[in-house]
């Protein structure tokens, strides 16, 4: 999308700094243009618009209505398809707000420090394109609980799989089979938005036993063709409470041709929150068979220590919420640094998820990480598309 075609709302309580971001959007060639010195006008505005604005900036620090009470109300009432906070307060505090932000379900773009320059905004906007790319490649249209039970029953909701890399020597040492359901129009619907719905009809554990049997059977395919690789698949937390889990887990990869211990098991850091007292029986008996244990998405359950010490993990998952830009996020390095450390001193291996750029992977070898997950080194594709992208990987010039 080019700035010309933009709309743009700048909600700014000091009317000199108002005027000189709607300059500075006016030079960057944008026209349509709204303004507001505080959230309740905004809000109003807003409201009688006949389409939402593409970008809302917004300062926080506002007499009244503050910027993060704002950008609650712009969440809840779908007013904005993006926002771009401009604010002199500190980097953590500007970070917490776009986390929040995000979780409200707002595009966020970057964070512009004040006081704002043509070039700073230019660079926010940029993100621009690919949150609007993002809004429509997630976009699964209806799914109903037949359509979802029809797919699982039909085999449409296949695994996919993201390379895991090492990141002393770049090698691919294995791959995270993940969920993702091709429908007959050729859309692929990412789990977010089947999985609950398949929660709510019970199908979780059948899911599962269905993506592992997949991925060992695509696992025993890539060996044939001389690729080795370990596998990780994730578990829901309803497995800990089935004590024949262990069994059938184990009667699912030997079938296949592969043995427990060339698997990894991930389980989210909030099921083991919930159920790991009951649960612990089920783990011992999932590593004695021989299986890898991973903790998904570490840090984003307030776990503690203690549980952590009481399941026999091998791997610690860190969330990309954290790899993702840490480069540049001092708190979020600290987190990734403190993540790493946790998972030495504990003897586990450390996988790094949401690996996007360059400077993420060399954050993440400065501070010891042996592997790395993400975009970088790809997306996750079919069993049948895998040789290629690790062929694309290994060429020198990648």
């Amino acid at each position: 999308m080019s700035l010309s075609a933009l709309s743009v709302l700048v909600v700014e309580d000091h009317g000199f700094q108002r005027r000189m971001a709607l300059r500075l959007l006016a030079e960057l060639g944008i026209a349509r243009l709204h303004e507001a010195g505080d959230g309740v006008s905004a809000l109003r505005l807003l409201r009688a618009l006949p389409q939402a604005p593409d970008v809302v900036v917004v300062d926080l620090d506002m007499p009244g209505m503050d910027g993060i009470e704002f950008i609650d109300h712009l969440a809840h009432e779908h007013l904005a398809r993006s926002v771009l906070v401009a604010s002199a307060l500190d980097a953590a505090l500007l970070h917490t707000v776009q986390t929040m932000a995000r979780a409200c379900g707002l595009h966020v773009l970057e964070a512009v420090p004040k006081p704002l320059t043509r070039a700073k905004l230019a660079q926010a906007l940029a993100g621009l394109d690919q949150a609007v790319a993002a809004d429509a490649d997630e976009d699964p249209g209806e799914i109903s609980p037949d359509s979802a039970r029809a797919a699982l029953d039909s085999g449409d909701i296949q695994p996919w799989f993201q390379p895991q890399v090492e990141l002393g020597n770049g090698r691919v040492i294995g791959v995270e089979a993940l969920a993702r359901w091709r429908r007959g129009d050729g859309r692929v619907v990412m789990p977010q938005h089947f999985m609950p719905v398949l929660e709510e009809l019970q199908l979780l554990d059948t899911l599962t036993e269905r993506i592992l049997a997949g991925a060992c059977t695509w696992k025993r395919q890539w060996e044939r063709q001389g690729l080795r690789l370990k596998l990780s698949v994730n578990v829901p937390a309803t497995a800990l409470d089935d004590a024949g889990a262990a069994d059938r887990y184990q009667r699912i990869v030997r079938a296949a041709g592969v043995e427990p211990g060339e698997v990894v098991l991930e389980l989210t850091e909030s099921s083991l929150i919930a159920d790991a007292a009951r649960g612990l029986g089920v783990l011992a008996r999932l590593r004695l068979k021989g299986f890898g244990l991973s903790i998904d998405d570490f840090g984003t359950g307030w776990s503690s220590l203690s549980q952590l010490s009481q399941v026999p993990f091998t791997e610690l998952k860190i969330d990309q919420e954290f790899v993702a830009g840490a480069a540049h996020q001092p708190r979020q390095r600290a987190v990734v640094e403190a993540s790493l450390d946790l998972a030495r001193k504990l003897g586990l291996d450390a996988v790094a998820e949401g690996v996007e750029t360059v400077e993420d992977w060399q954050m993440l070898a400065d501070l010891g990480c042996a592997i790395a997950q993400g975009r970088l080194i790809g997306d996750a594709v079919p069993g049948g598309e895998l040789p290629a992208l690790l062929g694309r990987w290994r060429r020198p010039e990648h």
